[in-house]
């Protein structure tokens, strides 16, 4: 975010002017005379979205939402105060994550010391119960995150101090310190704004299973073993979406998914395998999505454990990686190189520091440095649920073993896996990281900061927790991005975790399917969808 943006305020006749020139947004107004007239549009030819899924997700509770079916659900069925922009990359519709745009709160102004933002809300935004979204609903949504086992931690890295009602359209949040992330933060899912008039009981309760939204759809049906019913939102604040009805289907097997959209049966698939991509693209009937993202996939090192307490032997250990040969024979093609602990498309990315290639001889050598001559034995988790996760480990395991290195395979199911990861008393293991926002204090605030509970293989250094305090409160953007990468120059010195790719993220889709955007965190939006 440009420094200047700290001190804008936003009119609200600008920033309609400013809609009107650009692409669809998520959730955004394109049009606000329906909500200025309080009445909706009938969507052309009443359209029917179908989407398949893997799972049916666990929560519609905003708050508590944590996988990508939860977090779509919750994105269908909620507004938040702000929301992200959109720009155009190779012809294609790419959330800006750095762009923030007005959603209910209509305006906001930050004071001098960035550490007070006050926020206007518009006044014709109502939620699905016909009540009026205010500051009381704003107010009770912050307090519902704040207390929440699952979005606490976001809570946390927005860094708010206190919030208030200033009046009915008004609030007020203070900072504990000025933070380029809070708006980006805001954006996200987990801070979707509820209407407390249709809280009955224990918010926490009600909210994993109902709803309390304002947002463009109205729940019709949610069964996590089979699929999910929206409705268009005849009163939506803005624009009535132009899709009638959306229904995801919650799929289990990959190569169901594949062979429904392939078959026409569909319209739309999530998490599609990289070998599948190729078929999918002979039909000429489909649109394949390959977008780099943000999410990356390493193995963990327990730096607290021996072997791995030894630098040389986790240098050793990135020497014998096939690089080449994991984008190709793991990904398909549809993933890249990765050289430092965040993806290349994040701001501030650099590779400085990061020596490594396949040479199994200067591997060997540095097992010899660090002591190690004839090998050693590890014992390697992998949790369940990802094919290209078991082929990696098959992969590195051949490979080690090469060295001297043996590398024993314990499997466990997905939730063990991450039951087992909390104790902190893992080995080694193989993970993926999705930064919601593109931003590297996102990313390294959790996977480098000794004192984060994502930091399982227990890396710490005095310099780079030294510069994620100074690069947190900078405000310039090149000195902030300079700091960033002294980080990553240092972590890959250090080489805490083994680089093996980034993940490309891959939509299917019919051709007649409209409006698809890629925003970073992966969901779905159905809103600027169509058919």
């Amino acid at each position: 975010m440009q420094k200047s943006k700290w001190f804008i305020v936003l009119s609200f006749t600008l920033i309609i002017a400013l809609l009107a020139g650009c692409a669809p947004k998520a959730n955004q107004a394109q049009n606000n005379s329906q909500a200025e007239t309080g009445q909706g549009t009938s969507a052309p030819g009443g359209k029917t979205l179908t989407v398949a899924y893997s799972e049916g997700g666990q929560t519609l509770d905003p708050a508590e939402a944590n996988d990508l079916t939860s977090d779509t659900l919750v994105l269908a069925l909620y507004d938040q105060l702000v929301t992200y922009g959109v720009k155009q990359v190779n012809g294609a519709d790419i959330a800006d994550t750095t762009d923030i745009k007005p959603m209910l709160a209509e305006s906001w102004t930050v004071s001098d010391d960035h550490l007070t933002y006050t926020f206007k809300l518009r006044t014709d935004a109502k939620f699905h119960s016909g009540q009026a979204v205010n500051a009381d609903a704003v107010v009770y949504s912050l307090d519902h995150i704040k207390n929440s086992n699952s979005g606490g931690f976001l809570y946390q890295q927005a860094t708010i101090d206190s919030f208030k009602k200033i009046d009915d359209s008004t609030v007020e949040v203070k900072l504990t310190r000025p933070n380029q992330l809070f708006l980006q933060i805001l954006a996200m899912y987990s801070f979707s704004v509820i209407d407390p008039s249709v809280i009955q009981g224990d918010a926490s309760e009600f909210l994993k299973t109902k709803t309390a939204g304002s947002g463009p759809f109205t729940l019709e049906k949610w069964d996590p073993a089979s699929e999910a019913v929206f409705k268009a939102n005849d009163n939506y604040w803005q624009e009535r979406a132009k899709l009638d009805k959306v229904t995801m289907k919650f799929m289990k097997e990959a190569s169901t998914r594949t062979l429904m959209l392939d078959k026409g049966d569909i319209d739309l698939a999530m998490e599609i395998p990289a070998k599948d991509i190729e078929s999918l693209k002979a039909n000429k009937n489909i649109t394949v999505r390959s977008d780099a993202s943000n999410r990356i996939l390493y193995l963990g090192l327990n730096n607290n454990m021996k072997p791995f307490d030894n630098v040389k032997v986790r240098e050793a250990m990135a020497y014998a990686i096939p690089y080449d040969s994991l984008i190709k024979d793991v990904m398909y093609g549809q993933a890249k190189q990765m050289k430092s602990i965040v993806a290349s498309n994040t701001p501030g990315f650099t590779d400085a520091g990061f020596v490594y290639k396949y040479d199994l001889e200067k591997a060997k050598a540095l097992l010899a440095e660090a002591g190690y001559p004839n090998g050693f034995s590890f014992d390697f988790t992998l949790g369940s649920g990802f094919s290209d996760w078991e082929d990696t480990a098959t992969i590195l395991q051949a490979e080690l073993k090469k060295i001297g290195v043996t590398m024993n395979i314990k499997k466990l199911a997905r939730a063990q896996f991450l039951e087992q990861l909390k104790t902190g008393n893992v080995q080694s293991f193989i993970s993926k990281w999705t930064s919601f926002v593109n931003d590297p204090e996102y990313h390294l605030g959790f996977l480098a900061n000794a004192d984060s509970s994502s930091n399982y293989v227990h890396y710490k250094n005095d310099k780079v927790q030294a510069l994620l305090k100074t690069a947190a409160v900078e405000t310039d953007k090149a000195k902030r991005d300079a700091q960033y990468g002294q980080i990553q120059e240092q972590i890959n010195t250090d080489s805490p975790y083994l680089y093996m790719y980034e993940y490309n993220r891959l939509v299917s889709f019919n051709n007649s399917v409209k409006g698809y955007i890629f925003f970073p965190d992966e969901c779905l939006r159905f809103y600027p969808m169509s058919k």
